[in-house]
């Protein structure tokens, strides 16, 4: 009895162990399975890759190869489309142009004539023109010191201290001037008033005094009206 029940005892064990192995064998073989579907898809993956890459080799071998042959076949297209260039007809405007160029010489010779024909009437009508242009240009103005000069060498001088404003010193000044008379003082323009005042160091003295119209009125003997207008002149105050 006890040894049936030592082996019922040891079945039921075996049976146990045996299931626990079978169990732990059948996970293993489960994950090599799993392992293996997944190299499997790897490997399909790898496959679609590599057959994707040589058809992107091919294709590029064949654009190679058209390029390849383009380049070979483009030195003898240009050189044929210069050969048949060259044995182009010249067209008719070209062909005129010797005919044109042996006329040209004769136009040229003639033009080259013309205005060697022109020339000294041309020189001969600038001279007159330049003449023309300077006997019409303004001449210009005498200095009035040389003009003083001429006036004081033919007449006589005059007493210019009579004149507000000129006193022994100015006198000096305008007599180194050349100016001696009441008529250069008369006729002096804008210019001449611009020299005196830098001379004598004024700076619009002339105008202020009225020299000019003192000496117009003294140049014209006209006596009255000078006292008239100026009362002071050759006074203490005068200067």
């Amino acid at each position: 009895m006890s040894t049936f029940f030592y082996m019922l005892l040891a079945f039921v064990v075996g049976v146990l162990v045996g299931w626990f192995i079978w169990g732990r064998l059948r996970g293993e073989l489960d994950s090599l399975r799993g392992d293996l579907d997944r190299a499997k898809s790897e490997r399909d993956r790898f496959r679609a890759d590599s057959d994707r890459l040589s058809g992107e080799l091919d294709a590029c071998s064949r654009a190679r190869a058209d390029l390849e042959r383009k380049l070979r076949d483009a030195p003898a297209s240009s050189a044929k489309a210069g050969t048949d260039k060259a044995s182009a007809p010249a067209p008719a405007a070209l062909l005129s142009t010797p005919a044109a160029a042996k006329s040209s010489p004769t136009k040229s010779s003639s033009a080259k004539s013309a205005p060697a024909k022109s020339a000294p009437a041309k020189s001969a009508a600038a001279k007159p023109a330049t003449a023309k242009t300077a006997a019409s240009a303004p001449k210009k103005a005498p200095a009035p010191k040389k003009a003083a000069a001429s006036k004081a060498a033919s007449g006589k001088a005059d007493n210019l201290r009579r004149l507000i404003g000129i006193g022994p010193v100015n006198e000096k000044l305008l007599k180194g001037q050349g100016v001696t008379t009441y008529a250069q003082i008369a006729a002096w323009t804008d210019a001449d008033v611009k020299r005196i005042e830098e001379v004598l160091n004024f700076d619009g003295r002339i105008a202020r005094e009225k020299w000019i119209e003192q000496a117009k009125l003294l140049a014209a003997g006209d006596e009255a009206e000078f006292a008239r207008r100026f009362p002071t002149a050759g006074t203490a105050s005068n200067t």
